[in-house]
């Protein structure tokens, strides 16, 4: 039988896509599916967490999930680079299916503590790597709409997790908690049916000697022949990439050292600019009411658990539906506009279509509008509080809408494209660890800092948020529209800093010198191998009609 049942090109991305993205939403609905589970009254029963003497326990159960998937992204620094992609996901989903079983079965709190622990790993060592996979076996100008296709797949099991809970809260007993558990096995499943005949990263291949088995997935991808000059091109960008690495690279001891080493690899930049995308995302508040929106919606709205439930699950569906808008924009508006203002630009000119769309972060907006209208609330009579606070949850829903456009997707993509080859699993499972970090510390301190600072506690969203525009202007580089060899030659050329001096460095378009480099070694490598005249041929006249629109062949390059 052909590998792959005879898929390539198209298609076989799209499996690949159907994978990641399976893995992406069953980390949605994890996430989601415990904001449900904490306000059903059998649970809270069950595991004896009613009361406000219980609020800090019922915290660190739900948050000592993210301490697992700490010590899953951890985990993934050695394992995503010694088994590969494909193997690590499956472990990791292995791992995740224990911990389901673990936590159907809980009748007190030392055991779901335990299964969200073990469930946690197998995300973290999941989440660290699917995106990587994504990356690394996608063209670049498909790059980044499939990994943020992965998050709003996310969204969707983040959405869907949401009605389950909802829907179940009406039957009572056990099962209105537990059979929303049950569930997950349903992307446990597609996972272990698709990940193992689907192919390996070419990169990750190529960095551990395999070069032939390397260079026929890349043909497989671009549904062309090993001898095309463009799959040669590749394999010898990627293999130099990697012995470069290999040459100039350093051990985690030395770059905790502070040793820089020679080649200029800047990779101590590099890790912490992946990271600290993850630690921005987590810092926009946005798991403050991912995990707890109905407890929030009680807590400080005053809602009925019931309508707090539905509210809850309709903002899903309005944050999936404005998520998509990120689609076509993460290439058209690059990544930095993304995360510095691309959801404020788009509500702007939909409201003010004739004036300047470079507003501040949306999310700082939201927050601020939260702390007043929740502040009156509070010293308001009872009518009027009641309204006041109503209208906060307006802009619950916006916040919603700009995080799903900006801030979804680009930070589980950027560390995957900012690192290095020899760092690229590195850098996502840090970046993720990261992630997960920042996640454990908002879910912990989120019951206890609504219950005790009220109003107050959404001061300290609205200012994160608004600290996220100078730092990305003023320090992160552009990635879109570059194959991940271009953004090596980046760093290697003496990046600055400040980044927004460079315009290479954050040009929303491929920076011609690149493209100019890529093609030339193209025809070198036509002119010393036997290739297809005719394949050949069509391929030039591709790279010619991109130029003149501009594009500089970008949709040719893996």
């Amino acid at each position: 039988m052909a590998p792959y049942f005879g898929l390539t090109g198209g298609w076989l991305t799209f499996w690949v896509s159907v994978a990641c993205s399976t893995d992406m939403m069953l980390f949605g609905y994890d996430q989601g599916v415990f904001g449900g589970v904490v306000v059903t009254e059998d649970y809270l029963v069950t595991m004896d967490l009613q009361g406000p003497s219980r609020t800090k326990l019922l915290g660190t159960v739900t948050a000592i999930y993210d301490v697992g998937c700490f010590f899953g992204a951890i985990a993934a620094f050695s394992l995503g680079e010694m088994l590969g992609r494909k193997k690590t996901i499956l472990l990791g989903t292995s791992i995740m299916a224990v911990g389901a079983i673990l936590q159907i079965a809980a009748f007190g709190v030392p055991q779901m503590i335990v299964g969200r622990i073990v469930a946690g790993i197998g995300n973290g060592l999941n989440t660290a790597t699917a995106p990587v996979w994504q990356a690394e076996t996608s063209k670049a100008a498909w790059r980044g709409k499939l990994v943020v296709i992965e998050m709003i797949l996310n969204i969707a099991g983040f959405s869907l997790s949401n009605w389950v809970t909802y829907g179940f809260s009406f039957v009572g007993g056990p099962v209105s908690w537990r059979m929303p558990l049950v569930l997950q096995f349903i992307f446990i499943f597609v996972l272990f049916t698709t990940t193992p005949w689907l192919p390996e990263s070419p990169r990750w291949l190529i960095a551990h000697g395999r070069i032939e088995e390397a260079e026929k997935i890349i043909a497989d991808l671009e549904a062309t022949t090993m001898d095309d000059p463009w799959v040669v091109t590749e394999s010898k960008e990627i293999q130099w990439a990697a012995d470069f690495e290999r040459e100039n690279g350093m051990s985690w001891t030395d770059l905790l050292k502070g040793k820089t080493g020679a080649g200029n690899t800047s990779t101590i930049r590099r890790l912490l600019l992946g990271a600290g995308t993850q630690a921005m995302q987590q810092l926009a508040g946005i798991n403050v009411t991912s995990y707890y929106l109905p407890t929030v919606l009680v807590e400080s709205v005053k809602l009925e658990n019931s309508l707090a439930r539905l509210l809850a699950a309709c903002n899903s569906v309005s944050y999936l539906l404005f998520s998509l808008i990120g689609i076509p924009n993460v290439e058209r508006w690059g990544r930095r506009k993304m995360m510095m203002y691309a959801a404020a630009r788009l509500v702007w000119s939909l409201v003010f279509p004739r004036t300047d769309s470079s507003t501040p972060a949306g999310q700082c907006f939201c927050y601020l509008m939260i702390t007043i209208l929740i502040r009156y609330s509070e010293i308001l009579e009872e009518n009027a509080a009641t309204k006041v606070a109503s209208a906060s949850i307006a802009f619950f829903f916006l916040y919603y809408i700009f995080f799903g456009i900006g801030w979804q997707g680009v930070p589980w993509l950027y560390p995957t494209e900012i690192n290095s080859l020899a760092y690229r699993t590195k850098g996502a499972a840090l970046g993720t660890a990261t992630n997960w970090a920042f996640n454990f510390m908002v879910v912990e301190i989120t019951p206890i800092g609504i219950q005790s600072l009220q109003w107050k506690f959404y001061i300290i969203w609205t200012i994160f948020n608004a600290s996220f525009v100078p730092i990305v202007y003023l320090f992160y580089p552009e990635t879109a529209d570059r194959t991940l060899e271009d953004i090596d030659r980046l760093f290697r050329d003496d990046a600055p800093i400040f980044v927004f001096r460079d315009k290479d460095a954050i040009s929303e378009k491929r920076p011609l010198k690149y493209a100019e480099h890529y093609e030339n070694e193209v025809r070198r490598n036509s002119s010393v191998i036997n290739a297809n005249p005719e394949a050949m041929k069509k391929r030039l006249a591709s790279v010619a009609k991109a130029n003149e629109e501009g594009g500089w062949g970008r949709d040719e390059k893996v």
